[in-house]
């Protein structure tokens, strides 16, 4: 019986951690300010926050207190992190989690400089740059004056030393996007060796093994991390790959499309919108309805909502009228529209 007891208990434990596995912030009808809602539906924060952020893999969330207008981190409990600098303003942008920590650290701005705190509230690395960007990979990309650095996470600083190059972006699948003084863009390590050199016009990020880039005529393709083109230029944009359908939406004058990694193109024709895939899905719009069709362009959620986000941890977020509420792949709700403004689902540790 004490067996069956402590199974009990434990199923309901792991029920209960299940539930708090995803959350997203939510404005309810009528309210100004932001809270939490679990994937039940369940209010984990209370609404007071004038801007809140995604929990992080800190367990943290950056947030600005509706009150008081200051910025903070709470965790999942909804407590404060006790922080040795009082007043500090967040890092701005659409960038993902750039509000919160990564590799333990979060860019904060004392009076008009930039520095780092660690998940213990403590200024890890001192506020002395005059522009940062979020961690990413443990290696960010900060500045002093005209002059850029690679930071570390344990505050060593290596100056950006080519002469050429005149701006370094974020790291991601280990490479860095880089911008010449000629206006050319190449991709370098954490150590500023040049992997890519700088023949394209422009490029994004590496998504798994390719990255998007153009030539000297204005043509979009796919490269390797060799700067190999596996899909030849041919477009006139292009977006980054999705993982889960290994497919990207490219443009061809006035159309929009799909390709594969392979370089085969699917074209989706009952449809007036064309979203970037994600978690194998994308959206579509059929007269003013929006749903959601799947890597062969067939319908898996018929146009039945009048707006959407995209997918993220199974679920996506949906509007039907004014509010919003959230659907899983089948196109089910599994919390009714009852929101005027949501985020998306995210793990929280």
């Amino acid at each position: 019986m004490k067996h069956l007891i402590l199974s009990a208990a434990f199923c309901a434990l792991v029920g209960h951690a299940n539930a708090q596995a995803l959350v997203t912030q939510v404005r309810q009808a009528g309210n100004e300010f932001w809270g939490y809602m679990d994937n039940t539906g369940n209010m984990v924060i209370p609404p007071k926050y004038k801007h809140n952020f995604p929990f992080g893999p800190s367990g943290y969330a950056a947030v600005k207190d509706g009150a008081t207008d200051k910025a903070g981190f709470i965790n999942i409990k909804g407590e404060a992190l006790a922080t040795e600098v009082a007043d500090f303003t967040l890092i701005s942008g659409m960038v993902k989690d750039a509000q919160g920590f990564s590799c333990g650290l979060a860019p904060v701005r004392i009076g008009e400089v930039w520095g780092f705190m660690n998940t213990q509230g403590k200024l890890a690395i001192a506020a002395k740059y005059d522009k940062v960007e979020a961690f990413e990979e443990c290696l960010a990309v900060v500045m002093i004056g005209k002059k850029q650095y690679i930071l570390t996470p344990e505050g060593k600083e290596t100056a950006v030393v080519d002469p050429n190059i005149v701006d370094v972006k974020g790291f991601q699948g280990g490479l860095s996007p880089f911008k010449q003084k000629d206006k050319m863009h190449g991709f370098m390590d954490g150590n500023q060796n040049v992997v890519i050199p700088a023949t394209f016009l422009s490029v994004g990020y590496f998504s798994g093994d390719l990255a998007w880039a153009k030539t000297k005529d204005a043509k979009v393709g796919y490269i390797n991390k060799k700067g190999e083109w596996v899909i030849t230029p041919q477009f006139d944009d292009a977006k980054d790959f999705d993982p889960t359908s290994g497919m990207a939406r490219v443009k061809q004058g006035d159309n929009w499309m799909y390709v594969a990694k392979d370089g085969t193109i699917m074209r989706v024709t009952d449809t007036t919108v064309w979203g970037d895939f994600s978690e194998g899905l994308a959206k579509g719009k059929k007269g003013e309805l929006i749903g959601f069709f799947d890597k062969s362009g067939k319908w898996v959620i018929e146009p039945q909502f009048n707006n959407v986000r995209e997918f993220k941890n199974g679920y996506a977020a949906a509007r039907q009228g004014e509010l919003w509420g959230f659907i899983d792949k089948t196109g089910k709700w599994v919390i009714e529209p009852k929101f005027e403004a949501v985020k998306d689902m995210e793990k929280v540790k």
